[in-house]
């Protein structure tokens, strides 16, 4: 097996573990390791099939966890969101798509650090712009966690019940965009089954020991420490993208 497969399922593992008490973040590491084989539209799809399967074993890991006020608090506006961003995502090419997950990737987590943000309790009321805004830079770009614990963190205070909600609701997204992107273009599918089996086998597993780490981490350590590369990450694609257009 080639080190740098090697390299990038360790990665996958790595992000995978790490995004269970952070909350987000799993799409926006693994992105860069799937971009090393596959163009941005086939990336964003594979992302999304690891980042589903991730989600659905976080879900039945922590279910017992699950808010399900929160959920109905962002009902039809994160699948309605998630919708017309995966259909958006279908006809933008695909060097503006590597720009906008770049301003993404820059913009988003910032905007989570951000004590003029976070640190207000926002009315319930204003959860559908939260889900609807989630769902839709998901289905767009595949990056929905930072907005998302924007508005839901304040509610859920307990790192259990953010961690078990979140991945619900990134489930969600996944569950709306997956089949837009798989019915526009499936060559994900085809191009390399080996190494999409291998990041899914990986996010699985991260996933399990992610779980222990919630019991024993501070989910603020793990985020600070994660945005930093994603901003990193993010100033690097918009570099790229910028010399592309």
């Amino acid at each position: 097996m080639d080190i740098l497969v090697i390299v990038g399922f360790a990665g996958c593992l790595l992000a995978a573990a790490l995004t269970v008490p952070a909350g987000f973040g799993l799409a926006t590491m693994t992105t860069p390791l799937f971009l090393l084989w596959f163009e941005p539209h086939q990336a964003i799809a594979g992302v999304a099939i690891v980042h589903g399967a991730h989600n659905a074993m976080k879900a039945r890991l922590l279910r017992i966890h699950i808010d399900s006020d929160a959920l109905r608090r962002f009902g039809w506006a994160l699948l309605l969101g998630a919708f017309l961003g995966a259909v958006l995502q279908s006809a933008i090419p695909s060097d503006p798509l590597l720009l906008l997950v770049g301003l993404a990737l820059v913009v988003l987590p910032l905007l989570k650090l951000s004590e003029s943000w976070t640190s207000i309790r926002l009315p319930e009321a204003e959860d559908r712009i939260g889900g609807f805004g989630s769902g839709f830079m998901g289905g767009l770009t595949g990056h929905q966690g930072a907005l998302r614990a924007m508005f839901l963190q304040p509610r859920l205070p307990d790192k259990s019940a953010y961690a078990a909600t979140a991945a619900v609701l990134a489930l969600v997204v996944d569950l709306t965009r997956i089949p837009v992107y798989l019915w526009h273009d499936a060559s994900v599918l085809s191009t390399d089954v080996f190494l999409l089996f291998g990041f899914v086998a990986s996010a699985l597993l991260g996933a399990q020991i992610g779980r222990i780490w919630l019991e024993k981490w501070k989910s603020e350590t793990i985020q600070k420490g994660i945005v930093v590369g994603l901003v990193l990450t993010g100033m690097l694609y918009i570099r790229e993208a910028m010399l592309a257009l």
